[in-house]
């Protein structure tokens, strides 16, 4: 079974006012394995938010059904942990009582949330920061204590909507080499929306490449590269003109043989 099954998807917004229609998706009909790590890109406005808002429970088809682990999503749950484009931190609050805080709202005593936020403020490399407040911390660690928070819930799947896209460049590159490390030692399930086809190579086992609006899953690539993932590589940047093709709308064919995975 998979983690997650999208089926018949379709989603309409309507303006309240006006009475007009936008269709955001169409059609969509995905797949994602256990323990998979599936990007989804695609061109701003596509709906790749609205779609992750709904594998979350944010937001609900108009048509079609979404299902986690066989279960049907109708609201949020502490089976998907949300990590946002803002680490949305209490600042009020220090690093581990943000990372704990679900706990604190379960009732849980000081010293058990401060002893199960320490392993994970260990696993996102924020060792020695337990006690520092949001406003000491860079983007960065900012979003090392969200993804922190998520994977305390202990997920089956973990949502992710473009959380580095604030960051700069040498940032950016820093975060996705930790998050391959993290997933690799979690081994759940994660769900990363970006529109940057470098981030969806270096970070993806699968890429979903998304049509402009509406939404409609153009490709599903699986991504086989060693990691850690060279950048320069001359496979790397094939895959890249194959995703390249797909974006601007050209025939870009069948998966050229150089990328296929082998049997």
């Amino acid at each position: 079974m998979a983690a997650i099954e999208i089926s018949g998807v379709r989603k309409v917004f309507r303006n309240a006012t006006s009475g007009d229609e936008l269709v955001s998706l169409e059609g969509i009909d995905l797949a994602v394995a256990s323990n998979d790590f599936l990007c989804l890109l695609g061109p701003s406005g596509c709906g790749k938010s609205t779609l992750l808002n709904m594998i979350a429970g944010f937001e609900t088809p108009s048509a079609g059904t979404v299902a986690v682990d066989g279960q049907a999503v109708s609201s949020p749950g502490a089976d998907r942990g949300m990590v946002f484009q803002q680490p949305t931190l209490m600042p009020w609050l220090p690093v581990w009582e943000n990372v704990a805080f679900h706990l604190r709202l379960k009732g849980a005593s000081r010293r058990a949330r401060r002893e199960a936020a320490a392993t994970y403020i260990d696993m996102v490399g924020l060792t020695g920061f337990a006690d520092h407040y949001p406003a000491q911390l860079s983007g960065g660690m900012s979003q090392r204590v969200g993804i922190a928070r998520a994977l305390l819930m202990n997920p089956r799947v973990i949502l992710m909507d473009e959380p580095f896209g604030a960051l700069d460049e040498q940032t950016k590159m820093e975060m996705q080499t930790e998050l391959v490390r993290i997933w690799e030692h979690h081994r759940g399930t994660i769900v990363f929306v970006t529109h940057g086809i470098d981030e969806a190579l270096t970070l993806g086992t699968h890429i979903a490449v998304m049509s402009a609006r509406p939404g409609r899953i153009k490709a599903l690539l699986p991504v086989d590269l060693p990691r850690p993932r060279d950048v320069t590589s001359p496979r790397f940047n094939d895959y890249k003109r194959h995703l390249l093709s797909l974006l601007r709308g050209e025939e870009a064919g069948s998966l050229p043989a150089s990328l296929a995975v082998p049997a």
